[in-house]
């Protein structure tokens, strides 16, 4: 049906170049042709001449609004992108900071809050290097944006560790070994640092207002941010890697 219309259309559209022609010669041939003649052979004829107009045109707009993108025509974002993300994103290689005293990790106001805190890894070696580049990053940023110095709680996790976790309670952790981003080197805890001191407690609004930023930014550069669990846990963020956890 549609091959059958289509060549009635072709054939009306040919009808219309033909009479055009014939017109065209008409007044070539009779050089005296005054304008009123031609303005009443294209009143008579108007149909076929914007028929004709638009056998021409048709081409050029079918290929505008089909293909627009071989055209090049696309309107440019004017969304600006985070500087600093971007120089992570050409490969910027941060170098972790020098690690903190020992004691600051073993005084009685961060084991109130973090259990067992003072014997975690803290090594940034241990970890993955796609995770850790983004958590510098997330350190740099709090830094200079918002004025916060940080500092890792605890890094990689042996999956000996984690079942000795879980087996405190919900209250510190429901994951058991295997089942934490921990124990493959793509998460940490992170607290901050004022005055020398490690500050963790959500109760100080300094530092609950250090976790929403720092949860902003950790989200910015892909990670997931532990403060929009269930169980908050706003020092904490991951690396989620596809096929890394298996199910278990």
């Amino acid at each position: 049906m549609l091959a059958h219309a289509g060549a009635r259309l072709r054939g009306w559209f040919g009808k219309a170049e033909h009479v055009r022609g014939q017109s065209v010669a008409a007044i070539r041939q009779s050089g005296t042709a005054s304008a009123h003649e031609a303005g009443n052979f294209l009143r008579r004829h108007y149909l076929l001449v914007i028929g004709g107009v638009v056998l021409v045109s048709l081409p050029p707009l079918v290929a505008l609004f089909s293909g627009g993108s071989s055209l090049g025509g696309y309107e440019e974002s004017t969304r600006q992108m985070d500087t600093q993300v971007a120089d992570l994103l050409e490969g910027e290689n941060l170098v972790p900071p020098p690690p903190l005293p020992p004691m600051l990790f073993a005084t009685v106001e961060v084991e109130q809050e973090r259990p067992m805190i003072v014997s975690a890894s803290r090594d940034w070696g241990l970890m993955n290097s796609a995770y850790t580049q983004r958590l510098l990053q997330a350190f740099k940023i709090m830094k200079e944006r918002h004025g916060y110095d940080m500092a890792i709680l605890e890094g990689y996790r042996s999956p000996e560790r984690q079942n000795k976790l879980a087996a405190m309670g919900s209250s510190v952790t429901n994951a058991a070994a295997f089942q934490s981003w921990h124990q493959y080197g793509l998460a940490a805890d992170c607290a901050f640092v004022r005055n020398g001191k490690i500050v963790i407690s959500e109760k100080d609004p300094w530092a609950m207002r250090g976790y929403q930023l720092y949860g902003e930014v950790a989200e910015s550069l892909g990670l997931t941010w532990g403060g929009r669990w269930k169980m908050m846990d706003f020092g904490h963020t991951e690396l989620r890697m596809p096929g890394v956890m298996k199910r278990r």
